[in-house]
C-alpha cells in the first residue's frame, strides 16, 4: 500500500460559487482534495487529474488540503457582507469528505464551521464520518444545520471492499442516532445502491429498518453512478478482485451508459418507497429541504420520485444527460 502524503494547497478563495441550475445548492466548501477513505465509486475520483494526478488509488493516498482555510473564508465572508451579498446556506463536502481522518488533526472543516458560525450563516454536512459528533457545539448554533449520512448497506464484505477506509456502517447509524438526540436534523444517503450486491429485498429492508431504529425519518436512494472514465475504470478494477463472477454483468449494465437503465431501476426504487413507508420514512425531496443540502449532487433523486416520474429533471445527477443513455459527463468544477 502506499504511504499517505499530505501535501498544503494554496486557494485564493474557499466558498466556491455553484452556478449550474441542476445543483440544488449556490455555494458549497470543500477543505480537501482527495479522500483518505478511498471508495472506489467515488465519482470526485476523476478530480485529481486536474492536479496531475492519477486518478486511481493516488486519490486515497496523496492528500491535498486547503491551507489556512478558515481565516481566507472569513476574508471572503467580511467582503461579501460589505456588498450586502452573505449566503445564506452552504453546502459542505459535496465532493470529498470534510471528516475524512486528516480533519482530525488539520480542523479545516471545524475552522470552516466556526468562521460560519460568526457570519450565520447555515451548513448542510455530507459525510460517511462519525468524526462530526466532534463539531456538535458548532451544529447546535448554526441556524437550521442538517447532515446527510452516506450508507448504502450493512454488509461488512461489501463496505469493506467498496470503501476499504471509511467508518463502519453500525458507527454511522449511532451517529445518525447521536446527532438527531440532539436536535439535529439527519438525513441518510443510501447511497450508491449496488446492483447484484446490495439491491436485493432482504437489503434494503435491513438498511431502511436500522435507519429508523436510528431514529432517521427522511432518506433517499440512489444506485451506482459510474460518471466518468476515471471512475469506471477504478470502480471495476475493483469489482473484478472481489466479485470476478459479476464483472460481466457489470459490463452490460454500464458498458454505454454512467447508469442503470430504468428497467432496472424502477422495480427497486418503488420497492424501496414501499419499505420507507413501512417504516415510517420520508424522501428527502418530500419535505422542505434548504438549499445546500447535497440531496442530488451525488447524482441522487428520492425512491418515490423515481417510481412516480423517472423523466423529472430532477431526478437525475446534475452529471448526466438525457434520460436513458447517459455517457459519461465532466464532474462540476465548480464544487471546488
Amino acid at each position: 500500500m502506499n504511504p499517505t502524503q499530505y501535501l498544503p494547497m494554496q486557494a485564493k478563495t474557499i466558498l466556491n460559487a455553484v452556478t449550474a441550475p441542476s445543483m440544488p445548492f449556490d455555494w458549497s466548501i470543500n477543505p480537501y482534495r482527495g479522500c483518505q477513505h478511498g471508495c472506489s465509486f467515488c465519482y470526485a475520483r476523476s478530480t485529481h487529474a486536474f492536479l496531475g494526478e492519477a486518478a486511481d488509488d493516488t486519490f486515497q493516498h496523496r492528500i491535498f488540503y486547503k491551507d489556512d482555510a478558515p481565516a481566507i473564508l472569513r476574508a471572503q465572508l467580511q467582503r461579501m457582507r460589505a456588498r450586502g451579498k452573505l449566503p445564506s446556506h452552504v453546502a459542505i463536502g459535496t465532493a470529498t469528505d470534510p471528516y475524512q481522518q486528516l480533519e482530525a488533526k488539520a480542523k479545516l472543516t471545524r475552522g470552516c464551521l466556526e468562521t460560519l458560525a460568526e457570519f450565520g450563516v447555515g451548513v448542510s454536512i455530507t459525510t460517511r464520518s462519525p468524526l462530526v459528533l466532534r463539531d456538535l457545539d458548532l451544529l447546535r448554533a448554526l441556524p437550521g444545520a442538517s447532515v446527510n449520512i452516506s450508507i448504502h448497506t450493512l454488509d461488512a464484505r461489501i463496505w469493506r471492499t467498496f470503501e476499504p477506509s471509511t467508518p463502519s456502517p453500525a458507527r454511522r447509524l449511532d451517529c445518525a442516532r447521536t446527532l438527531t438526540e440532539a436536535g439535529i436534523r439527519v438525513h441518510a444517503f443510501a447511497a450508491p445502491i449496488l446492483p447484484l450486491l446490495t439491491d436485493g429485498e432482504a437489503d434494503t429492508e435491513a438498511l431502511v429498518e436500522a435507519l429508523a431504529n436510528a431514529g432517521v425519518r427522511h432518506m433517499m436512494s440512489s444506485f451506482l453512478r459510474l460518471s466518468t472514465p476515471e471512475v469506471k475504470s477504478w470502480f471495476f478494477s475493483v469489482l473484478r478482485t472481489a466479485h470476478p463472477e459479476l464483472a460481466e454483468a457489470y459490463g452490460k449494465l454500464y458498458w454505454h451508459s454512467a447508469r442503470l437503465p430504468d428497467s432496472y431501476r424502477r422495480p427497486v426504487y418503488s420497492r424501496i418507497a414501499s419499505q420507507m413507508k413501512r417504516y415510517g420514512l420520508s424522501e428527502i425531496g418530500a419535505m422542505e429541504v434548504p438549499k445546500g443540502d447535497a440531496a442530488y449532487a451525488l447524482g441522487a433523486a428520492p425512491a418515490a420520485a423515481h417510481a412516480a416520474s423517472l423523466n423529472h429533471p430532477m431526478a437525475e445527477s446534475p452529471f448526466s444527460s438525457e434520460a436513458g443513455a447517459s455517457p459519461c459527463q465532466p464532474v462540476q468544477l465548480a464544487l471546488f
